[in-house]
């Protein structure tokens, strides 16, 4: 007879299947969500444009999604957009393309949100969860409007279309006609009768004149002279809302960074003071948001938009476990399972937080193959439970997970990345045998700013951001973890000198001389 262990449960299979769900951002995901701080989504609900920084799978899409189902619950008009779509795309057909997708949002909000009542539930409760607060508006004044939004539509999309900076020959011309009379007579006979006949004819002389002009048909240039028109939108639309409207523009570091400050600049000139805020979702060091210039480009964080950080890092360690551990819970609450404690060991839950870096979908996706990893153990001397060891092996096999979005995201800069990542892995694990090293928070480069990107790209942690070293007085450090798939799993390294960072005890192990990483350029 085979036993029946927690793992394999049917309230476990359910957990399981909720917390796969939940993996990825979807409209319906937002009934997990789970408010990373207090505060956080009354900010990115109020009238104020801001960026949501985070790493990938940090919550900026559940974040962006929660806020915009809110407001359309009080019906507020939004439009959600996801960039990742128009990766690729060259300026600036990327921004006609985004103008074009945000314009469509806006306009299947007014034909849906907007003039559903109340009583719609099937509408209401399945995307939401929740009805409306306000009443649905003016049929008619909201169908006009929807009507100039797919007019401009198919303008955009005919311009998307057009070859830019097309030479082009315009040519008019002019046609003036002049007429004379010519008259005569003509004498005739005819017996016993002698006639005398006169004739007239007109006759028409032709002046043709033709002008001809060449000029450059430019996109940029048809932008800009459509933005008061845009400003006239948005204002006919607050007024039909009693309110403002908001634009959700997710992902901003799948657009090509050369072009990211200036679709946020047009975005930005559309909306201020024409009631329409902005919540832009992206990675920040993977993310050009202002460009210093006469005139400027882009909005500037503190004057323009603020800023929203949802990186919990492994710096603050108490507070991102427990943030983990409550999503953890509420997933096995909904399955019926009793507590966490049934099925993962104290242990396992502190290397869970490890091996995601403080990310929570990481955090889900490894906990999901954990389980898997102790099922195939069968219990044994460790327990039925989910362990250490469990995990390890889990987060060694979600390496390939991390690679996927690592290319994906890296398209123009990955090999420079991955070069810069090896030289890390052979510091400290080739030349140091530790999962840690410190950089000077002096450093500066091009070295430098490719560790930054690596922490976005969750191949390396921040850990502590203000560490001193006695062998190098007056200077102070910032202390990195190279990622746990690195050196767990089928990479294990049995003798690895692991620098438990987040315990007291293991102060003293940060602070050796010996981990200091200096970049080539600055050797």
């Amino acid at each position: 007879m085979v036993k029946t262990t927690v793992l394999s449960t049917n309230e476990m299979i359910t957990m399981l299947t909720l917390v796969e769900e939940a993996a990825r951002s979807t409209e319906e995901g937002i009934k997990h969500f789970i408010e990373p701080a207090p505060g956080t989504l009354r900010r990115a609900t109020n009238k104020r444009h801001h960026i949501v920084f985070g790493r990938r799978g940090s919550g900026k899409s559940s974040l962006l999604r929660k806020a915009a189902a809110d407001l359309t619950v009080d019906r507020r008009p939004i439009a959600y957009v996801n960039l990742e779509a128009f990766k690729g795309h060259s300026y600036p057909d990327v921004l006609i393309s985004v103008l074009i997708k945000t314009l469509r949002e806006f306009e299947i909000w007014l034909n849906s949100a907007a003039i559903y009542p109340t009583t719609k539930k099937s509408f209401w409760k399945k995307l939401y969860d929740s009805l409306p607060t306000r009443s649905s508006f003016n049929k008619k004044e909201t169908a006009s409007i929807s009507l100039r939004l797919k007019t401009k539509i198919a303008a955009l999309e005919a311009e998307l279309h057009r070859t830019d900076d097309a030479q082009l020959t315009m040519k008019t011309g002019s046609k003036k006609d002049k007429k004379d009379s010519v008259s005569g007579k003509v004498k005739s006979g005819m017996t016993g009768v002698l006639a005398e006949m006169g004739a007239q004819k007109d006759v028409s002389q032709s002046d043709n004149r033709e002008l001809e002009e060449k000029y450059t048909r430019s996109k940029t240039d048809l932008l800009h002279r459509n933005i008061l028109e845009y400003q006239q939108l948005f204002r006919d639309l607050g007024k039909l809302s009693s309110g403002d409207s908001y634009l959700f523009l997710d992902d901003l570091y799948h657009i090509r960074r050369s072009d990211q400050a200036n679709v946020v600049d047009y975005f930005h000139r559309i909306a201020k003071d024409h009631n329409l805020w902005l919540k832009i979702g992206s990675i920040r060091h993977r993310t050009r948001w202002y460009i210093h210039g006469d005139p400027p480009i882009g909005v500037k964080i503190g004057d323009d938009t603020d800023e929203i950080d949802l990186d919990l890092t492994l710096e603050k360690y108490s507070i991102t476990k427990s943030f983990l551990v409550r999503i953890l819970s509420n997933f096995a609450q909904e399955a019926n399972m009793l507590t966490i404690s049934s099925f993962i060991t104290d242990g396992a839950i502190d290397r869970l937080v490890l091996a995601s870096g403080g990310v929570a979908r990481d955090f889900l996706s490894i906990f999901r193959r954990s389980v898997d990893v102790a099922r195939e153990r069968g219990g044994g001397h460790r327990g039925d439970k989910v362990g250490a060891e469990d995990v390890n092996v889990a987060a060694g096999e979600y390496d390939s997970t991390k690679r996927e979005e690592f290319t994906r995201d890296t398209l123009d800069d990955g090999v420079t990345l991955e070069d810069e990542f090896q030289l890390l892995k052979k510091f400290c694990l080739d030349d140091n045998n530790s999962n840690c090293f410190l950089l000077d928070k002096e450093a500066r480069g091009h070295d430098v700013e490719l560790i930054h990107e690596l922490v976005d790209l969750k191949l390396v942690h921040l850990v502590r951001s203000r560490v001193t070293v006695s062998k190098r007085p007056g200077r102070i450090f910032e202390a990195y973890m190279l990622d746990l798939s690195q050196y767990a799993g089928s990479r294990k390294r049995r003798d690895l000198d692991l620098v438990e960072f987040w315990k007291t005890s293991s102060t003293e192990a940060l602070r050796k001389a010996v981990l200091i990483y200096e970049p080539p350029q600055q050797i």
